[in-house]
């Protein structure tokens, strides 16, 4: 994993911030967040805020894409990154499927449709231990 990641993030109250825009197809904004977080989870930063309200050129992820998508995200992350997606309305399964697949991996998430509810949501998490 390459330090060129470190650019991809900004900060706020110590929550990381990462942010894609731009088109891109399904398995890249997979691959690309898998990096992400993988990279935030060596980098020993607790909390990660991923944001992808601005890209484009990917369809609605099926009920499968969604586990595929988790299954990579969690192996990532381990337990040791809460992660709060923010994404466009409409990509939000509504009985957030997503979340309860990750729950089942061991991996703390949260889908939002805006900031501000994805950071206060992460910052009312407990500490990691």
């Amino acid at each position: 994993m390459s330090d060129l990641l470190d650019d991809r993030f900004s900060f706020i109250d110590g929550i990381a911030v990462v942010r894609l825009s731009g088109t891109v197809n399904g398995q890249q904004i997979i691959r690309w967040i898998g990096e992400s977080l993988a990279w935030a989870r060596l980098r020993r930063h607790g909390r990660v805020m991923v944001v992808i309200t601005s890209a484009t050129g990917f369809a609605i992820p099926s009920l499968a894409l969604r586990v595929e998508m988790i299954r990579a995200w969690a192996a990532a992350v381990g337990n040791e990154v809460d992660v709060a997606i923010v994404c466009r309305p409409e990509f939000i399964d509504p009985q957030k499927f997503g979340i309860t697949v990750a729950a089942g991996f061991g991996m703390t998430a949260g889908v939002f449709d805006e900031e501000a509810a994805a950071l206060a949501w992460l910052r009312g998490l407990e500490p990691m231990p």
